[in-house]
């Protein structure tokens, strides 16, 4: 019996200096969470969280205890996950469009548990943040089917925000309508302009009629306070829940490769230096190149010369000159180390203007 107290108060002991290092440590979260609150991140970070167990799984000698261990560190990360999401309880989201819409989708998924505002148009959204109303704003960069977003790409390059995540989400068109409908019911569709165009063939077959809307939410809200059995709207299995319709016929896209990219735009730019090379890591560029002929082919040079890979080169119209263009680039690799900043000092003997827009890990 004296062992038994012996050992259970060497327990007590290493419990009480565990308490005060879990103290100490929860004090660093909250440090995380403020950095996290200013440069527009998510709670959650699975690459981080699997690079943490990987290490720290090796501090552990006995084989019969590592499993435990991890364990452990796994219910630790989640705690410190649960503190960080009420410290941001007051993050504020601004997104275009309407509850149930993708942008609202996407929001949800960067930030689940923060209900972000929406607004009616991308700029208002953008502004909201830069002029310090709201904390990121979630805006669409790109689409799989469609292209570049091209007014947010006029907003990267003029406004003074960041993007420090990116998201991809399906783009997974649903044929919705009341409750009491039925497929064969069905003689129009709403939906917003490109939805139906993603459906064309579907639509075409069955032969409906369409109705444009500003976007697929309000569609389906539309269709819901119609309360018509033969009216349908073209939009996600969420807005479907959201507004009491039924999923008349789920998948409708002609393509099943469709997806759109959404970012989040900050104040600050987040700036992570990593030791090793992260195969998601991204970065994004907008510049505009002097006058001179080869300007920029000398770019596309520079960029390949540090070893980094182009995904994407787009360009776009200046509004306020005639006939010039800005250009956006989307590159693999990590930018925050110094050859990246030794290829961001040549570029900039090249560019009229260059902008780091972000640098990211791609989330699926």
């Amino acid at each position: 019996m004296d062992e038994l107290v012996s050992v259970r108060n060497e327990i007590t002991k290493i419990d009480a200096e565990m308490a005060e290092l879990f103290e100490k440590r929860m004090k660093l979260v909250e440090k995380v969470a403020d950095y996290k609150r200013v440069n527009g991140l998510s709670v959650k970070d699975k690459a981080r969280e699997n690079e943490l167990i990987d290490r720290c799984r090796k501090y552990i000698k006995d084989p019969e205890i590592e499993s435990y261990y991890v364990e452990f560190l796994k219910n630790n990360i989640e705690l410190s996950c649960n503190y960080q999401s009420r410290l941001l309880e007051g993050l504020k989201i601004s997104y275009c469009g309407v509850k149930g819409a993708f942008a609202h989708i996407a929001s949800k998924k960067m930030f689940p548990d923060v209900e972000p505002e929406a607004f009616s148009d991308f700029v208002h959204a953008y502004n909201a943040v830069e002029n310090g109303e709201y904390d990121c704003a979630v805006l669409p960069i790109e689409n799989s089917y469609a292209g570049e977003v091209g007014k947010v790409m006029d907003l990267i390059f003029s406004g003074g925000l960041y993007i420090n995540q990116v998201v991809e989400i399906p783009i997974v068109h649903n044929l919705l309508s009341t409750p009491d409908s039925l497929p064969e019911k069905i003689t129009t569709v709403v939906s917003h302009p490109q939805a139906l165009s993603q459906c064309a063939d579907y639509i075409e077959r069955h032969g409906f009629k369409t109705i444009a809307y500003s976007n697929t939410a309000a569609a389906a809200e539309f269709v819901k306070n119609s309360n018509d059995p033969t009216l349908a709207a073209i939009a996600s299995e969420e807005t479907a829940e959201i507004f009491g319709l039924k999923v008349l016929d789920a998948g409708i896209n002609d393509s099943k490769n469709n997806t759109t990219r959404f970012a989040s735009f900050s104040r600050s730019r987040n700036n992570p230096v990593k030791s090793s090379k992260d195969d998601n890591d991204s970065f994004i560029l907008v510049f505009t190149v002097k006058n001179e002929a080869g300007a920029l082919a000398q770019i596309l040079n520079i960029l390949g010369a540090h070893g980094y890979n182009m995904k994407s080169l787009r360009s776009r119209p200046m509004k306020e000159l005639q006939w010039s263009y800005f250009f956006y680039i989307e590159a693999e690799g990590n930018i925050n180390n110094e050859n990246g900043k030794d290829m961001l000092r040549e570029m900039s003997a090249v560019c009229a203007k260059l902008k780091l827009v972000g640098a990211y890990s791609d989330r699926k």
